[in-house]
């Protein structure tokens, strides 16, 4: 029974550091937002048609 508990323990202790260590990564390295255009060939873009 022992051994159980420590590796429960153990298993714990490895989830929480690793939750630990991506929720720091999520909050302090945030990616810099920028616009992204890319030109998709062979695609065309209907024009919206004026209403009168």
């Amino acid at each position: 029974m022992p051994s159980l508990f420590r590796f429960l323990f153990s298993a714990g202790s490895l989830v929480a550091l690793i939750s630990a260590g991506l929720y720091v990564l999520a909050h302090q390295f945030e990616p810099d937002r920028h616009e992204v255009v890319k030109v998709v060939p062979g695609v065309k873009i209907k024009k919206p048609e004026a209403s009168p």
